[in-house]
């Protein structure tokens, strides 16, 4: 698939900046910045979101992992993959979101939240009150409140990318176990 909307040139300091950090940079920055407006408002929301601390980073992670595995966004299971590598999460246990419900691997906790994570993405919203006070007694108020709207933005991020046709960019390469696919079986 090629990107839909041309790439757009960035600031060279922001480049710079992107390069150092990434070691590339992420085709969707180049593509909204074709609305400066658009990208810095993104951009700085992405951050405001990282620094959130009321929710388990390494939750988030796979929360975003399985919303991308469901929508079909490989760019946003690659970052999300080379992520939980800089996060020094479990690596076996990350390449295997995409199966989740098929891997043993994970705690009910983590199930859990890839459960609400794709509840979350289903159209419309298959969130029960159940799975909601299960994880609001394991996670506090905060924490889900935090989750939930992480789990929203993941749906923006893995949304707008698959609409733009943009695709993995090889960040998780650096990982030295092969992320999963996900499976044809998988319940979406």
């Amino acid at each position: 698939m090629a990107v839909r909307v041309p790439k757009a040139e960035l600031p060279a300091e922001m480049k710079e900046a992107l390069v150092k950090q990434l070691g590339a940079v992420p085709e969707p920055v180049e593509v909204s910045f074709n609305n400066p407006a658009v990208a810095t408002s993104n951009l700085e929301f992405s951050a405001k979101i990282a620094a959130w601390d009321a929710a388990d980073e390494g939750l988030k992670t796979f929360a975003h992992m399985a919303v991308a595995a469901q929508v079909g966004c490989s760019w946003c299971l690659d970052i999300n993959y080379f992520a939980a590598l800089n996060q020094n999460l479990d690596m076996e246990k990350a390449s295997q979101v995409p199966n989740w419900r098929n891997s043993d691997v994970f705690t009910p906790l983590e199930r859990e939240v890839m459960e609400y994570a794709e509840a979350m993405t289903n159209t419309p919203t298959t969130v029960t009150d159940e799975l909601s006070a299960s994880l609001l007694k394991q996670l506090g108020p905060a924490g889900l409140v935090e989750l939930t709207v992480f789990i929203g933005f993941a749906n923006l991020s893995t949304r707008v990318n698959t609409a733009h046709g943009i695709t993995s960019q090889g960040y998780s390469e650096a990982c030295e176990i092969p992320l999963a696919k996900r499976s044809q079986t998988a319940v979406a």
